[in-house]
């Protein structure tokens, strides 16, 4: 993360958690690219034809964040951690909306970036479910995986976001990988 940028978005985001609507709307045009490179990040390895293009789904990121009443956030990489989490709900929600009740119907590819497995593809909709049931046996490594995966954070990032070691976040995401590619190992058999 760039702490040059971070200063203006960091002022916003005070000033917006403060109540100060207007900061969030002159905070877009500071983070849209960034935003539209984690949308595309997620969108690049779904299936053909898939019909959420990365702009609709920073829209409808910041649709969902402007109808919420302000939230804590403590930092630039902690702001791309709730965006990364509600682009994560909106690919969902997309996904089980066009019949991925059977999956298969939208598929996600965990490249390196995402370490968890590598080189195979994952149903979105059991990724989630996966990882709704870590997120039940450990919160933490659950919101490791969120912020690395769905969000693209390092390991440094997630550490400061998460006010953990960069060590802890190492193991635990070494954990959290090892945990998810069983429990998705077995939703394919």
């Amino acid at each position: 993360m760039n702490s040059g940028a971070s200063k203006p978005v960091s002022e916003l985001l005070v000033k917006w958690q403060d109540g100060d609507d207007a900061a969030l709307k002159n905070l877009l045009p500071l983070v849209y690219d960034e935003l539209r490179r984690l949308a595309r990040h997620y969108l690049h390895s779904e299936r053909a034809g898939h019909t959420l293009q990365s702009t609709a789904l920073v829209h409808e990121a910041y649709l969902r964040l402007v109808g919420q009443s302000p939230v804590r956030i403590d930092s630039r990489a902690h702001f791309f951690g709730i965006a990364a989490r509600l682009m994560r709900q909106i690919l969902v929600d997309h996904a089980r909306e066009h019949s991925a009740a059977k999956r298969g119907g939208c598929r996600i590819t965990l490249d390196e970036s995402a370490m968890l497995v590598q080189k195979a593809d994952l149903d979105l909709v059991a990724l989630n479910d996966a990882l709704n049931e870590l997120s039940r046996l450990d919160e933490q490594q659950a919101k490791i995986v969120e912020l690395r995966f769905f969000a693209g954070l390092s390991i440094e990032d997630t550490a400061q976001v998460l006010d953990i070691s960069p060590s802890t976040v190492k193991r635990s995401w070494t954990i959290a990988r090892m945990w998810l590619h069983r429990e998705l190992s077995r939703s394919v058999q």
